[in-house]
């Protein structure tokens, strides 16, 4: 069995192959994730705009049209990725609850999918719709219009960790948040990933987000996107608007800022 969670294995991507319109998102990515037990790893991906963060984000995840790749491999545990699966979950930057369902039918419906009875999974979704910081009295019975853009992610990150899975995917789930609100986000999330103890991919166009959440940052090229640096990291030890005036935190930012302007500033490469 391998020791890595997750391999990318010279993984290009390229559309509508063989027709006039074709072209690749990404080129020859290669990396790995170990799996490390009772821990995981926050992987926070960075890059300018059409470097195909989501595509790897959504091949990972076994997500047509992405998956599967043009050539190479994607594995997780060592086995190719044969498409979705429980043991990968996904947050996206669209609100994705269920409109015709409650707060508390939207989470507990992964549990109904999977013939969990009600009773236990009702029990179940209410103690998540607790830690995820909604109100379990009065939140429990709203419909998704009836919640703010931040309670409607705590919604989508509730529905996706009560099924513990062991690798979560998250396609810059807090970008259409006001920047208060996204600190608490960030905050509650590093709070929730210590709890279930996964690997998590984490899309996200802020650098600050980036460094604040992650083990390591990945960042990619203009497309074709290619795996340009993987930074390693300290592990934050405070809360968001702390780490903010933390030198080391803010060497970091600025870093990581100097590659992003590089990248940014040259032009896409022609494919060959």
């Amino acid at each position: 069995m391998s020791s890595n969670i997750v391999e990318f294995r010279n993984v290009s991507k390229t559309y509508n192959a063989g027709r006039r319109d074709a072209f690749t998102a990404i080129a020859d990515v290669t990396f790995e994730i170990e799996d490390i037990p009772g821990k995981g790893e926050f992987i926070t991906v960075l890059g300018p705009s059409g470097c195909g963060k989501s595509t790897v984000l959504r091949m990972l995840a076994g997500l047509d049209p992405q998956h599967p790749p043009t050539t190479g491999t994607v594995l997780v545990s060592g086995v190719p990725v044969p498409g979705p699966g429980p043991d990968r979950g996904m947050v996206f930057q669209d609100y994705t609850s269920f409109d015709n369902r409650t707060v508390l039918d939207n989470v507990a419906f992964g549990l109904e999918c999977r013939g969990v009875d009600r009773a236990t999974r009702y029990a179940k979704a209410r103690d998540w719709i607790q830690r995820v910081g909604l109100d379990v009295e009065s939140d429990s019975g709203k419909f998704p219009h009836e919640l703010s853009g931040g309670m409607r992610q705590r919604v989508a990150i509730a529905r996706t960790l009560i099924l513990h899975p062991r690798i979560i995917l998250m396609d810059e789930p807090f970008g259409a948040l006001d920047p208060h609100t996204r600190q608490q986000m960030q905050d509650l999330l590093i709070q929730l990933w210590h709890e279930v103890e996964a690997t998590v991919f984490f899309v996200t166009h802020s650098i600050d987000e980036a460094v604040y959440l992650g083990d390591r940052v990945f960042i990619f090229s203009r497309g074709p996107g290619r795996l340009q640096h993987q930074i390693q990291l300290p592990r934050s030890t405070a809360p968001t608007h702390e780490m903010h005036r933390d030198p080391e935190f803010q060497r970091h930012v600025l870093e990581i800022s100097e590659i992003m302007e590089r990248l940014e500033s040259q032009k896409s490469q022609a494919i060959s």
